[in-house]
This record gives structure tokens, sequence and C-alpha cells, in this order.
């Protein structure tokens, strides 16, 4: 008997943590503009600076588009250069030692919105891992997870909105949100890795939704 309520009481516990971890997410969604307004998203045009070390920044602007449609580009001694991008066909981005643009035939696009909207129709499972602290703020910890695909997301407990992401080789962490239409999203992001090569800093000081950008955009 014992055993059995011990069985029962480890099945529903997982049940309440799945629960759980889906009204987390729900919750960021809501508060954050709503699926439908999210869905209704179809391009945004962010527009800033990047802080490279201590010292090296640049202008940035970065294109993107349903359903996969990216293009970064960075403004060096006055001139815009394009760093990176998928047009819907190809991947391509810089090739410093060459100093030009390169095709990349194995360049994964990733999807316009996050893996957290729609994520059960994506595939993924949901795992609430119990509140954690990013820097003062208690955080709800939810684990995503999609055949060996795992990412981590920190939403903060009383606004839900998302506050760090951990990646397979990168750590997001979003502040200072703001809001663009109904829309709630960060204007900093500061992203690092383990090997620390690639670190960044993203100030933004504006983004726009819904523009319709010609047609040669996002083209290598």
């Amino acid at each position: 008997m014992k055993k059995l309520l011990l069985v029962f009481v480890l099945a529903f516990s997982q049940i309440s943590f799945a629960q759980t971890a889906k009204e987390i997410i729900d919750k960021n969604i809501e508060l954050s503009g709503g699926l439908t307004s999210w869905k209704l998203l179809n391009s945004v045009l962010l527009q800033g600076k990047v802080v490279l070390g201590i010292k090296d920044e640049y202008p940035i602007k970065i294109y993107q588009q349903r359903p996969n449609l990216t293009k970064t580009v960075i403004t060096i001694n006055g001139k815009d250069t394009a760093i990176e991008g998928y047009d819907g066909t190809k991947g391509y981005a810089m090739n410093y030692a060459t100093n030009k643009l390169q095709e990349y035939a194995e360049y994964i696009p990733e999807s316009f919105d996050n893996d957290f909207i729609d994520w059960e129709n994506k595939g993924f499972d949901a795992k609430y891992l119990g509140k954690e602290k990013v820097g003062d703020i208690y955080c709800h910890k939810v684990e995503l997870t999609k055949n060996v695909n795992k990412n981590i997301y920190y939403f903060d407990t009383k606004t839900y909105m998302l506050l760090k992401e951990i990646k397979k080789d990168e750590t997001l962490i979003y502040s200072d949100y703001k809001k663009v239409g109904n829309l709630a999203m960060p204007f900093r992001i500061d992203s690092s890795s383990p090997r620390k090569d690639g670190d960044y800093v993203m100030l933004l000081n504006k983004v726009e939704i819904n523009k319709v950008f010609p047609a040669n955009t996002f083209k290598f």
C-alpha cells in the first residue's frame, strides 16, 4: 500500500510540474502581449549597437521575417556590412580570413518564433525545475526538451518576463523590457559562451515591427 501510494505521489508530482511549466510559459506569453499578437508578428527590425570586448562597438541592424529569414548588418567606418543571414535558401556568414561573405551549406536557420510559442505542437516536453535567482531576481526555471536539444528558461516570478536562456553553446540575458506595439521586448541582450570568443552586449534603441521589407533584403 505504501509503495502504491508512493507511486501515486510521484506520478501526481510529475503531472503537477508539467502543468506548472505550461502555466508559466502561458503566463509569459499572455503578459508579454498575448499569443494572437505574437502570431500576428511577421517581421521585426532591431536597431542599436553591439559591444564586443571592452571598447569595440558598432551600430547594428537585424532584419527578421517569417518563417526564418534573417540578416544582420553592422556599420564599420560608415559602411554597412552584412555579417550573417539566411535568405530562405542559402545561409551565409562573414569569413573574417578573407573578409568576404561565404555561403555555408550546413547553415541551420532559426525559427522566427521562440521555442515556447506553441511548444507542444513543436514536439517539446516542458519541465519545471523550481526557482533560482538571476542576479537579485527570483525566477521560475523551465526546461524545454526535444530529442537531444535542451534549453533552459528563467522567467521572473513577478512579471513572468524571460530574463535568461541557456542554450547548448550560448547563454543569453534579457533586460530593459519596453513595449513595442502590444508586445514587450528586451532592449538589452547579453550573450556569453563557454569559450568566451563570441561574447557581446546588444543595446537596442529602436525596434520596428511588421515592416514590409524590399524583396532583396535577405538575398546573399
